[in-house]
């Protein structure tokens, strides 16, 4: 077999690996009822990234140097395409609120359910920069839209345990954590969100 044979086989293998990690990176969100949500931000990239380079590196004839670099460039782009793909295979939630132009906004968020209610929680800046607490949202959740009021808990208690909560819940939650890339505890900027219904 020759190098460039070789080389060829190599490519095509990620080039399938990447297309289809890029394709799931959409295609997860399917598995939710209701409205379909688009990834955002790095996962959104990622994900059409991969698509792209992936598509790239099945095209036959292309020089050795720019496949290489092809895959280069798509491993920097595997972590957040899979930390979205394993972020959405379990419960998740769509909070339609505002972003800090006063955009609207679908946040993607895990929900844990307490005795007390439905809770979310996230850093203080983001409920702030929403302007979450005590506002009127619709709220998807089991392929329903209904209206709440998130409440922002005083408490640092509360946030500890709605924190170790989601973190019991969530595999890729206990999986990050373990690796460092998410908080096992709730820490002074971790804020959470009782969802409230709204009040007629």
């Amino acid at each position: 077999m020759s190098e460039f044979s070789k080389g060829e086989i190599f490519f095509k293998v990620c080039g399938v690996l990447f297309l289809a990690i890029g394709i799931m990176v959409f295609a997860i969100r399917f598995a939710h009822e209701g409205a379909y949500a688009l990834p955002g931000g790095a996962g959104f990239i990622a994900g059409l990234g991969l698509i792209v380079l992936g598509a790239y590196l099945l095209w036959p004839g292309k020089p050795r140097f720019t496949g290489l670099l092809a895959v280069l460039i798509a491993t920097f782009a595997l972590s957040p395409a899979v930390y979205s793909i394993f972020a959405e295979a379990e419960e998740v939630i769509s909070l339609y609120a505002y972003d800090a132009n006063n955009e609207p906004v679908d946040l993607r968020l895990w929900v844990v359910d307490r005795s007390d209610g439905a809770w979310v929680g996230m850093s203080k800046q983001k409920a702030a920069s929403h302007k979450l607490d005590g506002a009127r949202l619709d709220m998807l959740r089991h392929g329903e839209v209904s209206c709440v009021t998130p409440k922002l808990a005083k408490d640092h208690s509360t946030v500890i345990d709605i924190h170790s909560m989601k973190v019991s819940k969530y595999k890729v939650a206990q999986f990050a954590a373990s690796i460092g890339l998410y908080p096992s505890e709730a820490s002074n900027n971790t804020a959470a969100l009782r969802l409230d219904p709204c009040q007629r």
